[in-house]
């Protein structure tokens, strides 16, 4: 009798634990999901790792697009190389959505850039050409349709230092010449990116997101939500303008191992992104 009592005591509990398996929920989607903008990663941020390592860490954060960079997909690469690039991609749930940063030094390069992007089969073009070449550059933009997004870099170099720069630039260019909206980078130029995102909204077609400790060319990155910029702000204003492109992650941390890092920045990304909604 105690035997039967001890089998049935554990049938209940089997039972109750096969009951609270069928009820437990499963994990929620990406609290971006609902977005009209999507989280993405700066190829930049994998400068010291390989492709593989790359698209790993992509999966492990549930992050789906890639700025490409040439260090992981070459300039000089054949069809049937850039096919099995994608493919790879595909694989890990990851489309690339644009090339670059691509410095342009001449119109020999510039060439290079937009064919190599047609190659590849996107249509935004991250990236950094002489003042001098910009008439070319909007020959090449009429002449393919692609977007051009001029990468800003602060107060490291002399040129494009910020929003407001590349805006000169670019306001009398065709519409589909605009701005890589480093944010890091404007703010270590004294700049407010908020204000800028809010302002020069028409032609921001990209956006790199990192931290910095100032806003002088002191300033430094590190993590995301460690620093000055105010990404609640940020996070308010992307849907106040209704900004539909990528907030790529760049981490320019750490590069030999930056895997922990690119997880906090995105951890704390979409925190705000959940705690923001109305």
């Amino acid at each position: 009798m105690k035997k039967v009592l001890l089998f049935l005591l554990m049938m209940v509990a089997i039972s109750s634990t096969f009951a609270q398996d069928a009820t437990r929920p499963g994990p929620q989607p990406a609290p971006e999901t609902g977005e009209k903008f999507r989280i993405g990663m700066a190829g930049f941020s994998f400068l010291k790792v390989d492709l593989d390592k790359a698209l790993a860490t992509m999966q492990k954060v549930d992050v789906h697009y890639l700025c490409i960079k040439d260090f992981h997909l070459p300039f000089n690469s054949t069809d049937e190389q850039i096919a099995a690039f994608h493919a790879k991609l595909k694989e890990k749930g990851v489309t690339g959505y644009a090339v670059g940063p691509i410095y342009m030094k001449s119109e020999a390069e510039i060439d290079k850039a937009f064919e190599y992007a047609k190659r590849v089969g996107v249509k935004l073009i991250i990236g950094v050409p002489n003042y001098d070449l910009l008439p070319y550059v909007d020959k090449k933009v009429k002449e393919y349709g692609f977007n051009y997004a001029i990468h800003l870099h602060g107060p490291d170099i002399a040129t494009y230092q910020d929003a407001e720069e590349v805006w000169k630039h670019v306001k009398d260019l065709d519409p589909r010449i605009g701005m890589c909206l480093d944010i890091g980078h404007d703010t270590r130029n004294g700049k407010d990116p908020v204000a800028d995102l809010k302002k020069y909204q028409s032609r921001v077609f990209d956006i790199h997101i990192k931290d910095v400790t100032g806003r002088t060319k002191l300033g430094y990155s590190l993590e995301v939500g460690r620093g000055i910029i105010d990404f609640p702000a940020l996070v308010k204003m992307l849907r106040k303008v209704g900004y539909s492109g990528v907030c790529s992650i760049e981490h320019e941390i750490n590069m030999n191992d930056p895997f922990m890092g690119i997880a906090e920045d995105i951890g704390y990304l979409r925190g705000v992104i959940r705690t923001t909604k109305k």
